[in-house]
């Protein structure tokens, strides 16, 4: 029996503004997939995005959402999951949104370790706004803010996200659909900062710009410098670069939730007590 998205979806939305082959539309639905299996009640979540691209699933699935500025979306989820702890909060950014102009915010979301869901679409590339240079371009390529080829070194988000304190930090592909589901529903469930480095192709802006003329060619290139955890682990350290680990890479369930601690600082004001965490 087919799936049926479109209680997900405000079909009066469709088809999506994303250019054919986006893996955008992959993510989306791994996404509604996800929500499926867990069984949460779509009046219960909230789908934050940001401006780019990605700034799009926002308008198209059948949730609250809020459609804010660029680099806001973890300032703005903050705010809503503080008021509705008991709700679901789904961030969806960019490269260049959730890691260069809002990069600050993404930082600060998992070092507080706030039940958020950050989904960032890396497609290494600003997209929307014609091909500048992101957090991610690969070093060499052509963008048209480095028309001789990128100097900057490649940004990895996984890294920073582990080093500022999210609890749970993943890397996966949309070449595999069901993979991407399945770690979708691994860290919505988790408690705590979950962040996804969701790599996505970008054909038209990254791709053609750089010997990668069609889709395939861009899922091609996103294969070969993916692979799974347990594969890079057994490389030498040479062989790893250039190369990224995709699975869950870290994994705390005994970190303290921020909005927890939250309602132990409303609860020392009431008492006139010093916060006990």
């Amino acid at each position: 029996m087919a799936f049926n998205y479109d209680k997900y979806l405000r079909v009066d939305k469709m088809p999506t503004l994303w250019c054919w082959g986006c893996g955008d539309g992959v993510i989306l639905k791994a996404l509604i997939r996800a929500i499926e299996k867990i069984g949460w009640d779509m009046n219960d979540v909230c789908v934050v995005s940001g401006i780019g691209c990605s700034g799009r699933f926002s308008s198209y699935i059948n949730c609250n959402t809020v459609h804010t500025t660029h680099g806001r979306t973890i300032a703005y989820a903050t705010g809503i999951k503080l008021a509705n702890p008991d709700k679901h909060v789904i961030c969806v950014t960019g490269d260049g949104d959730g890691l260069a102009i809002g990069g600050n915010h993404t930082i600060h979301g998992c070092r507080r370790n706030i039940d958020l869901n950050h989904i960032v679409v890396n497609n290494f590339i600003y997209g929307l706004t014609n091909s500048q240079t992101s957090p991610t371009t690969p070093q060499g390529m052509w963008t048209v803010t480095a028309k001789r080829g990128n100097i900057d070194p490649t940004f990895d988000a996984c890294n920073l996200a582990i080093g500022a304190g999210a609890s749970f930090v993943a890397r996966e592909t949309m070449l595999d659909p069901k993979k991407l589901e399945r770690i979708f529903v691994k860290g919505f469930q988790h408690k705590g900062y979950s962040f996804f480095d969701i790599f996505s192709n970008c054909h038209i802006n990254l791709g053609r710009k750089n010997k990668m003329g069609t889709a395939m060619q861009n899922l091609e290139w996103i294969d070969s410098i993916s692979l799974a955890k347990t594969k890079f682990d057994k490389l030498e350290d040479e062989d790893k670069v250039g190369k990224f680990p995709t699975g869950v890479l870290k994994q705390n369930t005994e970190a303290l939730e921020y909005c927890d601690s939250y309602e132990k600082v409303k609860l020392a004001h009431q008492n006139n007590t010093k916060v006990e965490l």
